[in-house]
């Protein structure tokens, strides 16, 4: 299964994940991989044409990206294409900084693969500004 952290977040964070994951899946039927949007899409791909792709392939996204959820068009997609999609919520508009982020990830990563891996897609999961990991309607 494949994660994608979205461009609006460091390609660091989805490489150092990418790493600390790969201990953890000896323990899983199916290996985690972690990588950037702008990695695999590339830098200012457009989301209407990387989720149909990220769905084809089974993948969850985390992103500060909430658009993607309020825009009719878009959570259409995601739902189709069965996506598990992960809503860090940032406290401001400036989003969170590369360290805050990084602690987020780190507290809720267990639960995130727990969700990712047992959960019926499509699915929406936020990461409130608190730090609490909700479902979503």
């Amino acid at each position: 299964m494949i994660i994608y952290v979205d461009e609006n977040m460091s390609p660091y964070l989805a490489r150092g994940f990418n790493i600390l994951q790969q201990p953890l899946n000896l323990k899983l039927r199916e290996a985690i991989e972690v990588h950037s949007v702008k990695d695999v899409f590339g830098q200012g791909a457009q989301d209407e044409d990387w989720i149909p792709l990220a769905g084809e392939e089974g993948a969850c996204v985390i992103t500060q990206d909430y658009n993607i959820q309020r825009v009719k068009h878009q959570r259409a997609l995601c739902e189709q294409y069965g996506l598990g999609m992960f809503y860090f919520r940032p406290p401001s508009k400036t989003g969170f900084s590369y360290w805050d982020m990084l602690k987020l990830m780190a507290k809720h990563w267990e639960e995130i693969i727990k969700i990712a891996t047992r959960e019926e897609r499509p699915f929406a999961y936020k990461v409130s500004p608190r730090g609490r990991l909700e479902g979503m309607d």
